[in-house]
């Protein structure tokens, strides 16, 4: 945590965390002297959080809470989000970067939660071990040896070789198993790993497939009843990815006719909001299918890392400036140097915003010792730092610069 104190005192900073977030987070801000932290176990619906996001500089959120434009335009003083969790698909980003709202999450906290799930669901497919546990549990036994077979020596087919996927491979290969990939840009395999050009080649390849895609148009439904048909008879299909990316009906039907051996679902396109909901899925009651509440990454340890993560780049950004990480306000770092007051200004990307702020700081004698600029194709942001006698000055010209998102004096 940084220690220098904000020109805005770190009583007055108002954080809402919702879903449950760890209480990692809100120790780690309550040891920073943030005070004024409200936290909410489930979601709320678009109409509640426009209410809830008043007033709000932190927003904290997991996968179900969904940050819409309207949600956006509702929040008045909202600087940064922080997404506890590894994607930021339920934030609209466009939205956030034109508001100059800092988005952050944790890409790598939880993969060794979500890894290790991966190998176990392997192995519990592999051996049908879900239907033997329901049978036990209904009276029946059921030993036997037909249908069930080791890791060691199948191969692992993973599509996405990124974070997850590859410690997914390097987990499978001290199993004894053979490692294929597919993924839309050139990786360097872990071990004996093997990239697969074609999405079909490696289905056609593969006893089990594993989904670690991110949600966007290249993969909504890229599992459908078209690729299905390209895997092995009796393979078996694990997406703890996202919802999006497989055709469920397709799915069922490949299962029912005896195309696919199993399956391990864990992410659905709709899914409930809160505990306690009702859930339903084409995919209850078919046989060696183990369905998961979109617990991935579900640990105790994930959470408390994920919670650190997220909770460390949203201070560094309140009261350092630092945004590196962020999906949407360029990724900045300057280090604070002695004796200066820092600005920060989130502008629109347009010709000479910097030309601007420079002469006009310079035509009243302010001198500059630091500035960093950093532009995506929305917004520039500068973090400048200026002597510390004429900073409230510089201040108020950095407001008045034509194009200003946002002007802010962290220290």
């Amino acid at each position: 945590m940084a220690t220098k104190n904000t020109s805005y005192p770190r009583t007055k900073i108002k954080i809402l965390l919702l879903e449950n977030i760890s209480e990692a987070a809100v120790n780690e801000l309550r040891a920073g002297g943030y005070a004024d932290v409200q936290k909410i176990n489930g979601a709320l619906s678009e109409a509640e959080l426009c209410e809830a996001v008043k007033g709000v500089h932190l927003l904290g959120i997991r996968s179900k809470t969904q940050i819409t434009k309207k949600v956006i335009e509702s929040a008045d003083k909202l600087l940064a989000i922080g997404a506890f969790c590894i994607g930021v698909n339920q934030v609209d980003l466009a939205a956030a970067t034109k508001k100059g709202i800092a988005v952050f999450n944790a890409p790598h906290a939880n993969t060794r939660s979500v890894a290790e799930l991966i190998i176990g669901l392997c192995v519990m497919l592999i051996r049908k071990i879900a239907d033997k546990n329901a049978a036990a549990h209904r009276g029946e036994w059921l030993k036997e040896a037909k249908g069930s077979f080791e890791l060691r020596g199948k191969t692992l087919g993973i599509i996405g070789y990124g974070n997850i996927g590859s410690q997914v491979s390097a987990m499978a290969e001290s199993m004894g198993m053979h490692v294929i990939y597919n993924d839309i840009a050139t990786k360097l395999p872990l071990g004996n790993a093997k990239q697969i050009r074609e999405l079909k080649e490696l289905l056609k390849r593969s006893d089990i497939v594993t989904l670690h895609v991110p949600s966007d148009a290249t993969t909504r439904n890229m599992i459908n009843a078209d690729t299905l048909k390209a895997m092995r008879k009796g393979a078996i299909l694990i997406n703890h990815s996202r919802g999006d990316v497989v055709d469920l009906d397709a799915l069922k039907k490949a299962i029912v006719s005896g195309k696919l051996g199993g399956a391990a679902i864990d992410v659905y396109p709709d899914e409930p909001e809160k505990n306690g909901d009702p859930f339903s899925s084409v995919l209850q009651g078919l046989p060696n299918v183990i369905l998961t509440p979109h617990i991935g990454g579900s640990t105790e340890e994930a959470q408390a890392n994920i919670g650190l993560d997220v909770t460390s780049k949203l201070v560094k950004y309140l009261e350092l400036g630092i945004s590196a990480g962020s999906h949407t306000v360029p990724g900045v770092s300057l280090p604070p140097q002695a004796g200066t007051h820092r600005i920060l200004h989130i502008h629109r990307n347009v010709p000479g915003v910097l030309g601007q702020i420079n002469s006009r700081l310079s035509k009243v004698g302010i001198n500059i010792t630091g500035q960093y600029l950093k532009t995506n194709d929305e917004i520039g942001y500068v973090i400048l730092d200026v002597d510390s006698k004429l900073s409230q000055e510089a201040f108020e010209i950095l407001k008045g610069i034509k194009g200003t998102l946002k002007a802010r004096m962290v220290y």
